[in-house]
């Protein structure tokens, strides 16, 4: 089982922490699962950037980036060649190490 370290974020995990992935499902859904209320604006399904991440390590591990999250990730706040969308990430049997960014371009965080 490959463990998922995520760096510390003031808002979503001022602590960091480090979780049990699954294979086969997304970094979004499991830092959800466990907590970790990441902004997913558009409900995982690749139509906004608010669930942007930064692959630290692992990032070679994940699934091909499709035409459709690469067009989105374009619009994303402090985009990097490690960015992903965490909805479409999805993981391997890698660790991963991933940062969630300071700030997303939506200026008001939805409650789901």
């Amino acid at each position: 089982m490959p463990q998922i370290v995520i760096l510390p974020h003031p808002v979503f995990c001022p602590e960091g922490a480090v979780l049990d992935g699954q294979s086969g499902k997304s970094i979004c859904d499991t830092l959800l699962e466990n907590d970790i209320e990441i902004e997913h604006a558009c409900d995982r399904v690749c139509a906004c950037t608010t669930c942007h991440v930064i692959v630290r390590e692992g990032f070679d591990s994940l699934n091909e980036q499709e035409e459709k999250e690469e067009d989105m990730l374009d619009k994303a706040w402090g985009l990097e060649p490690n960015s992903r969308l965490s909805c479409q990430a999805i993981i391997a049997d890698e660790d991963l190490v991933v940062e969630i960014p300071k700030y997303t371009i939506n200026h008001a965080a939805e409650n789901h």
